[in-house]
């Protein structure tokens, strides 16, 4: 097989690059280990910021969002008891984010793919990128039992932080940056609907708790607990109990609660690998950098990514330059350190450490009063959040 692009992993980073790339009128092949329904069916981030919203719509893949998403204009930070509402678009010139899952966007980009654009193998198996530092650089995979070989102009590894195209970046060229957080999230959804209708970050002596929505049905709620917890160990109503703890405030509101579908544990997380280009091989998304979730920036990253390699490809086939793509690790890079600051940032505002001391506690507190006080703290946090332009 021989393509001008050949993409390992169909998640919505890999998608949406073959459909940017089909869009530019650019080969691509995209190579996904796992079968449809797994890709159509995994829970992943639901947070959509402006810029991936814009991009989506743009590449054809926006009506279902715009029918079925939940625009958001602010969230909630709770604390000592308190509420505080950040405006998004009066803070950002007209931003918001849309709710809207990455299960979702994956089944609508897969539909695109399959409609008109190019070949979408699934059960097909990288098993190494080959001649990655040559101008033919080649894909090594195994798909209907038997191996194959996928020649190439380019190589872009969407295979997340387990994938095999980092692995081909010679050790001596890498430089990697790493935190690991002593903390995860207990991730619950519940078939009620949410008891806000944004989202609630909040901080508590207690530990932090998160208040999302997958739906104006079904509810998406976290609970900080400690690293290596195991999401059985917790039952139901003890859930459910902790949560109305950690979401207390002065006035009369209150958390609904309802049948819980599915439990999950979701370890913290800081990672960059530098850099993100060796030869015709270039990453994106978790292959690169990983980040806590606490800021919603994984897969809107992973589309700044992809985004940038598509106009840097496109720019290069109609000018004859490669300036742009010599530039792709450099430019993706700077993006990728201001989310890691943010969801660093997020994540030390609203979750306590094991043995924090009063004098941390009162710094949170500080921070917060500032958010709720200061246009200047609150329009930091509203670009953050919202995203920086692609």
């Amino acid at each position: 097989m021989r393509t001008t692009v050949g993409i390992i992993g169909a998640g919505p980073a890999g998608l949406l690059l073959a459909r940017l790339l089909h869009d530019a009128g650019i080969a691509s092949v995209v190579l996904e280990s796992r079968d449809r329904a797994y890709v159509e069916h995994r829970q992943r981030a639901g947070i959509l910021e402006q810029g991936t919203v814009d991009v989506l719509r743009a590449a054809g893949a926006g009506e279902r969002m715009d029918r079925e998403g939940l625009p958001h204009d602010g969230i909630e930070l709770r604390y000592d008891r308190k509420r505080h509402r950040v405006d998004f678009p009066a803070l950002t010139g007209g931003r918001s984010v849309m709710v809207y899952a990455q299960t979702e966007v994956c089944k609508d980009l897969i539909a695109l793919q399959l409609k008109d654009g190019g070949p979408l193998l699934f059960e097909a198996e990288a098993l190494a990128v080959e001649d990655a530092g040559t101008d033919s650089p080649r894909i090594r995979f195994r798909h209907e039992g038997r191996e194959d070989v996928l020649e190439c102009e380019y190589v872009v590894g969407c295979d997340g932080f387990w994938g095999v195209a980092r692995n081909a970046i010679p050790a001596e060229l890498t430089k990697v940056f790493e935190r690991s957080y002593p903390f995860a999230w207990l991730g619950i959804l519940a078939d009620v609907p949410p008891s806000h209708d944004e989202l609630v970050y909040a901080r508590h002596d207690r530990g932090f708790a998160l208040l999302s929505m997958r739906s104006p049905s079904v509810s998406r709620l976290y609970l900080q607990v400690p690293e290596g917890t195991d999401a059985g160990s917790w039952g139901d109503e003890e859930i459910w109990d902790e949560l109305e703890r950690r979401f207390e405030t002065d006035d009369d509101w209150t958390l609904e609660r309802g049948p819980i579908t599915q439990k999950s544990v979701t370890p913290m997380r800081s990672y960059v690998h530098e850099p993100m280009r060796y030869g015709r091989l270039f990453l994106a998304g978790d292959a690169a950098h990983i980040v806590p979730p606490t800021g919603a920036k994984g897969l809107n990253l992973a589309v700044g990514d992809v985004v940038t390699f598509a106009r840097a490809l496109a720019y290069e086939k109609e000018t004859g330059s490669a300036e742009r793509l010599d530039a792709y690790s450099e430019t993706c890079l700077r993006r990728v350190w201001q989310a890691e600051r943010f969801s660093y940032d997020m994540t030390a505002l609203l979750h306590r450490a094991p043995g924090a001391t009063p004098f941390e506690d009162r710094l949170q507190l500080a921070r917060l009063d500032r958010l709720s006080s200061s246009r200047a703290a609150e329009t930091d946090l509203a670009e953050g959040y919202t995203g920086f332009a692609l």
